[in-house]
């Protein structure tokens, strides 16, 4: 690349930007420009990748966590030779079905490594991958895993408290293998940042354990200088303070909120265009430039041979591991193990909280499992997803199982979606559900991006009792069966509770979220065999007289509806008791299987939540024993019969609909 100048690469960036976004009529051009010379010090000297081979394991992930200045990683992709993302879906920048949307959306083969735009969970996502990295690597070894964890992050970025969470356990744990570019621009949509961000984030960093470095981050040596004095600190995360001015080379909008998030207008390209010294027409590329980005995209060509060559090389047995680690199969012991777990108990009927018979799943499988990695947020105790084999994930070892993420909620659930796009560990963790709400942006994107991530939420009810109305889920279940793709499963007993985790282990295309209790609960099932709850609902008793009524459930009300069952059958009322552990899943079954489950008599729906989402399964003449309103403070058997959600309600309901 001597015969070009580093300006003209960084240009290369900055007019593709500007060009796609002015065709768009619609997107962010300044970003993009300001942080060009950066990324071009990165992509062209740093970055470990290959387009020719884009899943390569062991490349370095690179996050674009400032989402909205997507043309600036598709410009990057399109010149360093990633063959999907090539001039035309440039030029179809933010259009219906192109691969360049608004936000960059995951596409490891096309070299975007997350879903970005939502300012906050694309760096907390790479402290995730960074993690992924380390626990990899404690593993297989630095023959197979190592390498960097890249970031360009935003002012927004650092203002999200999102950012402060996942940013502070990086610290804590030492994540010296990520390396986070900020651009410090100075400029936010309303204005200067100084309206609203004036904290000092270097300290804030410094405080958090990280390495902080300052640059110009239009001065490629300055820039290369800090890249690779982050690079010789392995013992701490790097945030590296990339000075830069928004819109770099925009005659007049430059270093101003006018060239944030709109097209800069005929006018200011072609003044852009003089000052930039780029006389050429939009997207066109002089092939000198377009040569030199194209052998920057091959520069780690060897690299990737030379790691083939060790791969190659392994023992059998590691090598095996290591294809089935990044393969994410459930081993067949560990389905074993489950299986006979649900036999024992289909034999002995135990009464147990839900939330302990998850811990039990995971005392059984995850001997068998190395790749599930669990933690919580600071509940482990109450959320039981500690088992004995799970030792303390620390910055000194990475060989444990579990991460202590501290009250973190929302960081924990973003770096748990960066574990998982890292590819090699199942990630799952817990907290209460009430506290759904604080990870339900980063739930939502996991569900986006079609992400195995597995949510054990307890705690599901008014079943938590004296802890009252604040820790008291009562909209959340109907909160996220409104996102599409994310499966929540509301277990009955023991054995749904195994067919939940056996299912939630298989949705590879989605997330998952336990909704457990904290009471006890009387066995439903006993029998073992077929998994049930993979048709998301089933008829678990039947109506002995003629049919007449029927009574839908979830999780701790299911015990509620077969109380209610045999009162009303003693009474001559034939009653159908179905349990529907997972809405989501009984949707996608066939209209058939869904008519002949819910049947044609009257229904009444019961769950410990309010009643949105019911109706649909209820129909006109349907009733509804659930909430109304926010929960209590009180033992959990009185906030039951306080709240009317007892088989006597149930009955009384069924009563009058007959």
């Amino acid at each position: 690349m001597s015969d070009v100048a580093f300006s003209d690469l960084a240009n290369a960036l900055r007019a593709l930007s500007m060009d796609a976004v002015e065709r768009a009529t619609c997107g962010h051009p300044g970003m993009p420009m300001g942080m060009a010379d950066v990324a071009t010090v990165l992509w062209t000297r740093f970055l470990k990748h290959d387009p020719a081979h884009p899943a390569w394991p062991d490349r370095d992930r690179f996050v674009l966590s400032a989402g909205h200045g997507s043309m600036l990683l598709y410009s990057l992709l399109h010149l360093t030779g990633y063959e999907k993302v090539s001039l035309d879906q440039l030029k179809a920048f933010r259009q219906l079905g192109s691969l360049t949307a608004g936000h960059p959306e995951v596409d490891v083969d096309a070299g975007i490594e997350t879903t970005t735009g939502p300012l906050g969970q694309g760096i907390s996502n790479a402290v995730g991958m960074a993690l992924a990295e380390r626990l990899l690597a404690s593993r297989f070894g630095d023959a197979l895993v190592d390498h960097y964890t890249y970031v360009i992050a935003s002012d927004g970025d650092l203002m999200e408290g999102i950012s402060h969470e996942s940013c502070a356990l990086a610290g804590h744990l030492g994540l010296g293998k990520l390396i986070v570019l900020y651009d410090d621009n100075g400029i936010s949509i309303d204005g200067s940042t100084d309206l609203a961000f004036t904290e000092d984030t270097g300290r804030r960093f410094d405080s958090y354990g990280w390495q902080v470095l300052l640059c110009n981050g239009h001065d490629s040596e300055a820039i290369t200088a800090c890249i690779t004095e982050a690079q010789g600190d392995t013992a701490r995360p790097t945030l590296v303070r990339c000075k830069t001015t928004i819109g770099y080379g925009a005659p007049t909008k430059a270093g101003s909120a006018k060239s944030h998030g709109a097209p800069l207008g005929a006018e200011e390209i072609a003044g852009a265009r003089q000052a930039l010294n780029w006389p050429h027409a939009p997207f066109e590329i002089p092939e000198a430039i377009a040569r030199a980005w194209r052998q920057a995209g091959r520069r780690a060509a060897d690299a990737y041979a030379r790691w083939n060559d060790r791969y190659a090389g392994t023992e059998t047995v590691v090598r095996d591991a290591f294809d089935e680690t990044l393969d994410g199969t459930v081993p067949e012991p560990a389905l074993n193990a489950l299986e006979a777990l649900k036999t024992e108990w289909a034999d002995a009927g135990p009464k147990l909280a839900t939330r302990q018979s998850s811990g039990k799943v995971l005392d059984a499988i995850k001997p068998g499992i190395p790749t599930l990695i669990g933690g919580s947020a600071d509940l482990t105790g109450s959320n039981n997803t500690k088992t004995a084999v799970s030792t303390f994930v620390t910055r000194d070892d990475f060989t444990g199982r579990y991460i202590n993420y501290g009250v973190r909620e929302h960081g924990m659930a973003a770096i748990m979606n960066g574990i998982a796009l890292h590819r090699g560990i199942i990630p799952y963790a817990g907290t209460f559900l009430t506290f759904s709400d604080y990870s339900r942006p980063a739930i939502r994107l996991a569900a986006l991006m079609g992400l195995r991530v597995i949510h054990v939420m307890t705690h599901d009810s008014i079943g938590l009792g004296e802890d009252g109305p604040t820790h008291q889920p009562v909209e959340h279940l109907s909160a996220l069966r409104a996102i599409p793709n994310l499966n929540v499963f509301r277990p009955a007993d023991a054995i749904e509770t195994a067919e939940a985790w056996e299912l939630a282990l298989d949705s590879d295309t989605s997330p998952s979220v336990l909704a457990l209790t904290r009471q006890g609960l009387a066995a439903q099932r006993r029998a073992s065999g077929e998994n049930l709850s993979a048709k998301g609902a089933y008829i678990l008793a039947e109506a002995e007289a003629g049919h007449a009524v029927t009574l839908l459930a979830t999780g701790s009300e299911v015990e509620i509806a077969v109380a209610a069952r045999a009162i009303l059958e003693t009474e001559g009322v034939g009653t159908r008791v179905v349990s529907m552990p997972c809405w989501r899943l009984f949707d996608r079954q066939d209209a058939g299987y869904r008519a002949a489950v819910l049947g044609d008599r009257p229904r009444i729906g019961i769950e410990a939540a309010v009643r949105h989402g019911w109706d649909r399964y209820l129909g006109e003449s349907g009733a509804f024993i659930g909430m109304e309103g926010f929960g209590a403070s009180g033992p959990y058997a009185a906030l039951y019969e306080h709240f009317g959600i007892t088989p006597a309600a149930v009955v009384s309901a069924a009563r009058a609909l007959l």
